[in-house]
């Protein structure tokens, strides 16, 4: 061989040579520790079955994540909310917040997604909430972790699917809990010959204790909520128990949308992205998270309900029926009750039956026909806002 090409060779291969070695403090070479796994364990997760969940699990989800002013940008882009407290620093301000909040309903969607990879990856559908609490306000910059407990299990009696009931919680930066749910999701068993768990169904409230609520609102200066820039001239001693207001106003949903909203939260089910699979199911399309028509609806109810800046407690919440891309969506909502709230005189509760439709205004106020919902009917949310006094 040419002795004029060895040394670039030895050159190149010197690399390759010393990659599993390193300088000592004696400056003799010494081979390190390859990192190399010996584990058969797969490197990839295809999610939580319904055999892999027990009473009491305690399950912290990845990833924290820091909520800026452009993930607030986004999600008002996406869905339009005009209630003036999440709005303007100004407005916020001057009636006692520190600056403009999150909206309740993005804490909601960013907790929430935290806990799907690991609850939710195999649903089949999320079933349902109840105990829902907003327990702190939450502003640009917070960073939110999650973790949920497992309190209830039940297999179906097809031995195909499972229901898993968890409290969820979301946390600040400094450990405080800022959110503090419960759902039930049904999922898919990975062997359905596996034994069923022993049956337990937790007892959940059916209304949040008006005593709970209050938590996430600082102490407002009601005199100065100026309510022409709020919007509305109604305040909570305006509304009366039985009272249904239409909303009017009517929301398409695009395919791009959905998705965008969806990947915000991180939420990565697989039934809102992935199209290949999802034309050859039950809907040919791809299904768009329920979380979107909750927050479609709250945008809609501005109009009627536009001092009902914060969203206090989630009484129950169900999904009725799926929601597509190219569906409009519209909404109405009954009083079912009012509160006053204990040593409080700036702010008052309104408990709140928000109803969304897909295709079809609300002016009748559609909601059952007998004991069944009416087709239209997408989402039936009960829950308790704070509005001025």
């Amino acid at each position: 061989m040419d002795a004029r090409v060895i040394p670039r060779m030895a050159l190149a291969l010197t690399p390759l040579i010393c990659d599993n070695r390193y300088a000592g403090p004696d400056q003799t070479y010494r081979t390190k520790e390859l990192f190399v796994s010996h584990s058969s364990a797969p490197k990839t997760s295809s999610g939580n079955f319904f055999e892999d969940f027990s009473l009491g699990q305690q399950i912290r989800h990845a990833t924290p994540r820091t909520v800026t002013l452009g993930d607030v940008a986004l999600y008002n882009g996406l869905f339009g909310g005009r209630f003036a407290v999440q709005s303007a620093d100004s407005f916020a301000e001057k009636i006692g917040y520190v600056r403009s909040p999150l909206d309740d309903l993005l804490v909601f969607h960013m907790v929430f997604g935290k806990t799907v990879p690991d609850i939710s990856l195999n649903a089949v559908a999320n079933l349902g909430y109840a105990d829902c609490h907003f327990l702190k306000p939450v502003y640009p910059g917070a960073t939110l972790s999650a973790t949920s407990e497992v309190i209830g299990l039940k297999e179906n009696s097809n031995g195909k699917t499972g229901i898993v009931y968890v409290r969820s919680r979301g946390l600040d930066q400094d450990g405080a809990v800022v959110l503090d749910y419960v759902r039930w999701v049904m999922v898919r068993k990975r062997d359905e010959a596996s034994p069923a768990p022993q049956e337990v169904v937790p007892t959940l409230p059916s209304c949040v204790d008006v005593g709970s609520l209050g938590n996430g609102c600082p102490i407002l200066h009601r005199d100065h909520y100026d309510t022409v820039l709020s919007g509305s001239a109604h305040r909570h001693g305006d509304y009366q128990i039985g009272e249904k207001i239409d909303h009017v106003d009517g929301i398409t949903v695009e395919e791009a949308e959905h998705m965008i909203a969806t990947r915000l939260y991180q939420n990565t089910a697989r039934v809102h992205f992935n199209n290949f699979s999802e034309s050859k199911g039950r809907f040919g399309q791809r299904l768009i998270y329920g979380g979107h028509a909750i927050s479609l609806a709250r945008a809609l109810s501005f109009n009627g309900l536009g001092n009902a800046f914060h969203i206090a407690a989630i009484n129950a919440g169900r999904h009725v029926a799926p929601l597509l891309a190219g569906g409009t969506v519209f909404a109405w909502s009954e009083i079912l009750d009012t509160a006053e709230l204990l040593g409080r005189d700036d702010v008052g509760a309104l408990r709140i039956r928000t109803v969304a439709t897909k295709d079809k205004p609300c002016d009748d106020f559609p909601y059952k026909i007998g004991k069944e919902y009416d087709p239209a009917v997408i989402l039936d949310l009960d829950y308790w806002v704070l509005m001025p006094r």
